[in-house]
């Protein structure tokens, strides 16, 4: 090599030497892990579109590869610790699927808790945000928090009474609520919602309970054929949601682009997600209607009979969390009052 030509490439060499290791990762592909089909309410019109605006936001330097419905492998109750532990970058789950790992977060899921979604989610996203990320996900990097709409009770046969519960077998979604279903007069059984098809088609359960929304997704209207309803300001039950990155991931990653993560998540996203959660009831509830099934209104007399059947409920979660040494009634005023000042 002549001299002119070696002086040329050790100062290459040297000069790329002096670049900071930070600006070879510029481009960055997160994998996205769920549970849902793609076609359904949250990967279609949350994740996907949250996704679409950390590329934009980010110049095309940071995207997000989805893997729907489990196609990265393991179970529903796994997500958590497929985040945790990077098997996935991201996961998107219901925190009952892990049962009593994140006991405070179930304060949102007592009986008749909800009112609006999207103001319960707001106040859920600042419970994290204040308490619960540096307590029960501090393992994790919780990006979004939310709530679906007013839970719905799905059956083969009519339930339009307190009485029509017995002798139910009704999938419910995490422990919460399973503790509910039971107090109402029904066989719980915990399974995810992927199940549902199968544990109906087998009779497995001839009931379930989840939100209008996600029932196109599992063809639902076509499984069961009864729908109850509860009126008044407050639902049945909600399950909360969130959104967990690896934490090491995420640390990891340039300043700017955690900043353009950060600017698209927390209480933003929250609040998108049960937004378009609870916008999605009405097509979900409106292919029950063009299927000519039968959908039951209970009154608000009805609801308060179910109300105060739940109670103990209520009042057995309280003296759990204070047997682990938090403040379960403590918890639920908060809770209470946040929702109360998200709603003005």
């Amino acid at each position: 090599m002549k001299r002119r030509d070696f002086l040329k490439t050790t100062a290459a060499v040297g000069a790329l030497a002096a670049v900071p290791t930070g600006a070879f990762a510029q481009d960055m592909t997160l994998r996205l892990h769920q549970f849902l089909p793609p076609v359904a309410t949250v990967p279609a019109k949350i994740l996907k579109p949250w996704g679409e605006r950390l590329a934009a936001a980010s110049g095309g330097r940071l995207n997000i590869q989805h893997f729907d419905a489990m196609s990265l492998g393991g179970r529903p109750p796994e997500l958590m610790d497929q985040a945790r532990d990077g098997v996935a970058d991201i996961t998107m789950t219901v925190v009952g699927y892990t049962p009593g790992r994140f006991p405070r977060s179930e304060v949102f899921e007592l009986p008749f808790m909800m009112t609006s979604p999207v103001a319960t989610s707001l106040a859920f996203w600042e419970m994290v945000e204040t308490d619960f990320q540096s307590s029960e996900y501090q393992d994790l990097k919780v990006l979004g928090a939310w709530v679906h709409g007013p839970g719905v009770i799905h059956s083969a046969d009519p339930i339009a009474s307190l009485e029509d519960m017995k002798g139910k077998t009704v999938r419910g979604p995490t422990r919460v609520i399973n503790d509910m279903l039971s107090e109402l007069g029904g066989t719980p059984v915990g399974m995810p919602l992927p199940a549902i098809p199968e544990g109906l088609s087998k009779g497995v359960i001839n009931a379930t309970v989840i939100p209008w929304e996600v029932t196109p997704a599992v063809r639902l209207t076509e499984l069961v054929t009864n729908h109850t309803e509860f009126t008044g300001p407050e639902a049945l039950y909600t399950a909360t949601i969130v959104l967990v990155m690896n934490k090491a991931k995420y640390e990891a990653l340039p300043d700017d682009l955690k900043a353009i993560i950060d600017a698209e998540s927390g209480a933003k996203l929250s609040e998108f997600a049960a937004q378009v959660m609870w916008d999605n009831d009405a097509p979900g509830r409106e292919k029950a209607v063009a299927a000519g099934n039968n959908i039951i209104q209970l009154d608000d007399a009805e609801v308060a009979r179910w109300k105060a059947a739940a109670q103990p409920v209520i009042a057995r979660w309280v003296a759990e969390m204070d047997s682990k040494g938090i403040d379960g009634q403590a918890l639920i005023d908060q809770a209470k009052a946040l929702i109360a000042a998200k709603s003005s």
